[in-house]
């Protein structure tokens, strides 16, 4: 998904929880009939591991002949991450690859030196009203060694992905390692991302096999270490506690993180790069048409105007 406008997120209250070190509070934003709320970045957090952009989609309920239309938007030096809980949402870009994907799948696209692409509501489901959409979308920043290598993209269908189930929890594995389980998934450093279901009083743990962890919360309400939060907050846990999150009502949660990336990240509009003078680079290329273009859809989105500043994130 390319970089749309959004609130930037508040600081959550201060909480009893000593292993919360911050906590985040998306503001959602509309963006004509479709909300989003961004996590990361933000003014108290940058990454958790490698995550640099965690972004809510929806809920949202299309009217008949509407739909998500994110056109043809390059990225550079990191992977995209698209994991829905409800809708479809259509895949294409500059490799020829044209993959719907739905609740429970995954789709990790590799942009490395340069990748374009987009993502629509099929034409199909626009004619049904009432169409729903609702999931995350994160970008993954690429080490330093696999910024510039040669893009790609993977499909994974729902049973590809390993469980972890019983005692009231359903644990997905969708990246890296967690609870035992280690995701198909290719990753360019040590990470977990995890989609979570809790019943009421079922609790699961999160050990400190990692320095930098989160949460975010979807749905229901959580307990952690008596405080108690509801849905589409971030909170991220100092590094060495072993957590347990308990869910005082039926619940689901995202559990992510993974080791400190290897050096500080710029970050400008769909760009990341652990080199100021590469998103200048990438600029010039996507004005000069230079990172090819994405077969079945003849769109695509500018450069910013007028431009933002590059950030950088340590």
């Amino acid at each position: 998904m390319s970089w749309q406008p959004a609130q930037d997120p508040v600081p959550g209250d201060r909480f009893s929880c000593d292993a919360v070190e911050t906590v985040i509070v998306p503001r959602a934003r509309d963006l004509g009939g479709f909300e989003v709320r961004r996590a990361l970045p933000s003014v108290q957090r940058q990454m958790v591991g490698p995550f640099i952009f965690f972004d809510q989609m929806g809920p949202a309920a299309f009217l008949l002949g509407a739909g998500l239309d994110v056109r043809p938007h390059p990225h550079i030096g990191l992977s995209t991450l698209t994991y829905l809980f409800d809708g479809e949402i259509m895949h294409r870009d500059s490799l020829g690859t044209v993959m719907a994907i739905r609740p429970g799948e995954l789709n990790w696209m590799t942009a490395g030196r340069g990748i374009a692409h987009s993502e629509r509501t099929p034409p199909l489901l626009r004619q049904t009203p009432g169409t729903k959409l609702f999931g995350i979308q994160s970008w993954v920043a690429l080490s330093r060694e696999d910024e510039e290598t040669a893009p790609g993209f993977s499909h994974y269908g729902a049973g590809e992905i390993p469980l972890v189930s019983g005692e009231g929890k359903t644990v997905r594995v969708i990246a890296g390692s967690i609870l035992g389980k280690t995701s198909p998934v290719k990753t360019s450093s040590a990470m977990f991302y995890a989609d979570v279901a809790l019943a009421a009083g079922a609790a699961v743990p999160l050990d400190p096999d990692y320095d930098e962890r989160a949460i975010y919360t979807v749905s229901g309400e959580l307990d952690i270490a008596g405080d108690i939060f509801g849905p589409a907050h971030l909170l991220v846990f100092r590094p060495g506690d072993r957590i347990t999150v308990k869910a005082r009502s039926d619940a689901r949660f995202l559990m992510l993180g993974g080791e400190p990336m290897d050096g500080p990240r710029f970050i400008w509009w769909n760009f990341v790069s652990s080199r100021k003078e590469r998103i200048e680079q990438a600029k010039a290329d996507w004005r000069q048409a230079r990172f090819g273009s994405v077969p079945g859809d003849s769109e695509f989105i500018p450069l910013p105007e007028p431009e933002p500043k590059v950030v950088n994130y340590p």
